[in-house]
């Protein structure tokens, strides 16, 4: 048999139409997909220093903020790895750290007004890759699709969506 007339292995986001393909593999495909459009985009608008794993902790300090060792729990890594992104970022100038009002040898981590800005880049941008999926697919099925998902997601976490972290 020739090599053009091989069958050729069919690659691992191949799908031939009507497949099955099991919806674990088509979500990790359309989140990485997602993630990868996020940082072009925002690198296009200036933020070239943007890790994905930035993302994580941009949504825990928000608000009141968070401790290092809590960013630790929610991203399953080591205190000092945890320690070391939140070094980063904050010499990048995305958070600070300040004492906490209960204990004052404890750090809560906070959003900079850099940070809040690349956080509403980052929502900016999903809502414009959220309108490209509407034009492919249109709005009212786009809209059940995030019921559908939060439905599973709060059924399958008593009630509530928990929170993000990296896979």
């Amino acid at each position: 048999m020739s090599p053009a007339a091989r069958p050729q292995p069919e690659r691992a986001g191949d799908a031939p139409a009507g497949d099955r393909t099991p919806l674990a593999r088509l979500f990790a495909i359309a989140y990485r997909t997602l993630i990868d459009d996020l940082h072009q985009r925002l690198a296009d608008r200036g933020w070239r220093d943007v890790r994905p794993n930035y993302g994580f902790v941009l949504l825990a300090a928000r608000g009141p903020g968070i401790q290092a060792s809590e960013i630790a729990a929610l991203m399953g890594i080591s205190k000092q790895a945890a320690s070391k992104l939140v070094e980063a970022m904050e010499q990048a100038g995305y958070l600070r750290r300040d004492p906490a009002a209960d204990d004052l040898r404890a750090k809560v981590v906070t959003l900079t007004d850099s940070g809040d800005e690349l956080l509403a880049a980052v929502e900016e941008i999903y809502a414009e890759l959220e309108d490209e999926w509407v034009a492919m697919l249109d709005r009212d099925r786009v809209d059940a699709l995030r019921a559908d998902l939060t439905t599973v997601l709060r059924a399958t976490h008593g009630g509530r969506l928990p929170p993000i972290r990296p896979v």
